[in-house]
C-alpha cells in the first residue's frame, strides 16, 4: 500500500512514521516494513488483503496521536494520506455518535458544528485531488475538526453518563487503586493515600518472593496487606507470574525449554500465594505480559498454555476468588514486528472459550514510551478501546502511566524510553494531570470498567516506566496526586 505525503509535511512524518502499521478486517496488526521514498510512503506485508493503516500523525495542539484510514484495497496509484486520514477520523466519529445516539445520549451543538465542518472540508478536499497540495491542506484542516469533534463527543459522554448515575440510583462500581510497594510505607505521604484511593495493588511477584528456588520471602506482602487491611482497602494481588522482560526468578532458566516441568513449577507458586492469602484477598492479577512476553525464551504459544494452566489452578485453590490477567500494549501494536501470532484480545479470548475461570482483564495502558508502551491515542480512542473490549463481557481493570518529565530517570527502566507525545509536545507534571485525571474519568464512566489502577505511585523507589509516579523523588506530590483525589466518584 503506497501513500503520497505533502511535500510541506513530509520531514515530519519519518520520525514517527515508521512505527505505522496495517490492520486486516478482526482488528489483526500484520508485521509491517515501512519505507519513506521522496514523497511516497509504502507499507509492506505478506498479506494482499483490504486493511487499515494506522500512522502517528502531527495534529496541532494534540501531539502525535495515533490516526486511522478507512479499510482501503491495495492498488497501483497511491493514496493520499492526509485524505485517507481525515476520512478514517470523520468516518469512526460519526459512526460512535450513531451508537450513542442509539443509547438516547444527546449531542451537544459545538459537536455536530465541529462534524459538519470537517464533513466539508472533507469533501473539499476529496474533489481536489489534482492539486496535491491543496488536496492535503484541506485534509489536514478536516482532520484536525473531526479531532475537534471527538473530543467534544467523548466529554459530552462522560458528562451525562456522570449525570446519569444519580437519577438512577446507581452507585459508583470502579475502584480507584494504585500498586503500592512496601518501601512507601516508610514515606511520610502513605498517610495520606487512603484519602485518594479506594484500593491498593499488593505485589505479589515471584521474582522478589523466591529469588533462590525454595526460599521464599513474605515479609514485604505482608506488611503491605497489614496497612491496607488497617485503612480498609481493597486489596488486589500479584501479578503472580510476569511474563515480561526480568518478570521470572533466574534459576528458572535451566528449565526454559522444558515443557512438561516449568508449568508445574509456576503452578506450585501460584497455589502456595493463593493459599496463603486468600482468605485476606479476592482479587487476583495472575499473570501479567502473556501476550507479549520477553522473560525466558518462552514461544508465544508456551506463555498461552502456561497462563492456562495458572488460571486453572488458582480457580481451583480458591473457588471463591476473582482472577485477573494483565494485557499490556492493547492496541496490539507489537504485533507489527512479526514476532507474535495473536491479538491481544485473541489471546484473551482464547482462555475465555476454555472456560479456566477467568473473571476480568486488567488492560494496562503507558503512554509516552517506547520500546514499550501504547503510541499516543486520544480520549475518543481509548474509550473506543474499552467498548471493544468490553465485547468480551468480563470485568476490566485499567492501569495508567504516564511520565511527568522528559528527564533521565535514575529508578526507572533503562531499557524505556520517554517520547514526547503528550499533547503539548513534552510530557510536564501538568500534562501528566492533564492525561491521568482525563482518562481515569472516562474509565470510570464506562459500565464494563470495574478499576482503575495507576501504576506505581513514587519515583522514589525502583519502577518500570520512568518519571510514572504521582509524587516525585523527593517526596513532593504531583499535581496529578491532587486532582485524582479531587475527582468526581
Amino acid at each position: 500500500m503506497r501513500f503520497y505525503v505533502d511535500p510541506a509535511s513530509a520531514p515530519a512524518v519519518w520520525p514517527t512514521g515508521h512505527r505505522a502499521y496495517i490492520t486486516s478486517f478482526d482488528g489483526r496488526v500484520h508485521s509491517t516494513r515501512v519505507d519513506f521514498d521522496d514523497r511516497i510512503l509504502t507499507f509492506r506485508r505478506q498479506q494482499q488483503e483490504s486493511g487499515k493503516l494506522h500512522i502517528p500523525w502531527a495534529i496541532p495542539g494534540r501531539g502525535r496521536p495515533v490516526v486511522s484510514t478507512t479499510s482501503l484495497p491495495e492498488r497501483e496509484q497511491p493514496y493520499v494520506l492526509p485524505l485517507e486520514l481525515a476520512r478514517g477520523k470523520l468516518a469512526e466519529v460519526r459512526e460512535q455518535a450513531a451508537v450513542w445516539q442509539q443509547l438516547r445520549m444527546v449531542m451537544p451543538p459545538e459537536y455536530t458544528r465541529s462534524q459538519q465542518t470537517a464533513f466539508q472540508l472533507l469533501a473539499r478536499a476529496s474533489s481536489s485531488q489534482d492539486d496535491l497540495e491543496l488536496t492535503c491542506r484541506l485534509a489536514e484542516e478536516s482532520l484536525r475538526n473531526s479531532f475537534d469533534a471527538a473530543e467534544l463527543l467523548t466529554r459530552e459522554y462522560v458528562a451525562q453518563r456522570r449525570a446519569s448515575r444519580p437519577a438512577a440510583g446507581a452507585p459508583r462500581s470502579a475502584l480507584l487503586g494504585a500498586r503500592l510497594d512496601a518501601d512507601l510505607l516508610n514515606l511520610p505521604i502513605a498517610d495520606r493515600l487512603p484519602g485518594v484511593f479506594g484500593a491498593v495493588a499488593v505485589p505479589i511477584e515471584w521474582n522478589a518472593i523466591e529469588p533462590d528456588e525454595g526460599n521464599y520471602s513474605w515479609d514485604a506482602v505482608n506488611r503491605v496487606m497489614a496497612y491496607a487491611a488497617e485503612h480498609r482497602l481493597v486489596m488486589r494481588g500479584g501479578p503472580l507470574v510476569d511474563f515480561g522482560p526480568g518478570g521470572l526468578p533466574n534459576w528458572l532458566k535451566t528449565w526454559q525449554n522444558d515443557i512438561l516441568n516449568l508449568p508445574s513449577f509456576v503452578c506450585d507458586f501460584v497455589e502456595t500465594a493463593v493459599s496463603k492469602y486468600m482468605g485476606m484477598i479476592r482479587l487476583w492479577e495472575v499473570a501479567a505480559s502473556g501476550n507479549t512476553g520477553g522473560a525466558l525464551a518462552l514461544s508465544e504459544d508456551h506463555r498461552l498454555a502456561i497462563v492456562a494452566r495458572v488460571l486453572e489452578t488458582a480457580s481451583r485453590t480458591h473457588s471463591d476468588g476473582q482472577f485477573f490477567i494483565r494485557v499490556d500494549q492493547p492496541w496490539g501494536e507489537y504485533q507489527a514486528r512479526g514476532q507474535h501470532r495473536l491479538s491481544p484480545l485473541q489471546f484473551v479470548d482464547a482462555l475465555l472459550r476454555s472456560n479456566l475461570g477467568l473473571t476480568g482483564v486488567n488492560l494496562e495502558i503507558a503512554m509516552g514510551y517506547q520500546p514499550a508502551g501504547s503510541l499516543s491515542r486520544d480520549l475518543f480512542s481509548i474509550s473506543r478501546l474499552i467498548d471493544l473490549w468490553s465485547q468480551l463481557g468480563v470485568q476490566l481493570h485499567v492501569t495508567l502511566a504516564a511520565p511527568s518529565s522528559m528527564e533521565v530517570d535514575s529508578a526507572g527502566d533503562d531499557d524505556l524510553e520517554v517520547i514526547p507525545s503528550a499533547p503539548a509536545g513534552a510530557w510536564t507534571p501538568a500534562a501528566q494531570e492533564k492525561w491521568l485525571t482525563e482518562t481515569a474519568s472516562l474509565l470510570i464512566a464506562k459500565p464494563a470498567v470495574t478499576g482503575v489502577f495507576i501504576s506505581h505511585l513514587s519515583d522514589a523507589i525502583p519502577h518500570y516506566y520512568p518519571n510514572a509516579g504521582i509524587i516525585a523523588a523527593d517526596g513532593t506530590p504531583k499535581p496529578a496526586f491532587a486532582s485524582l483525589k479531587a475527582m468526581p466518584r
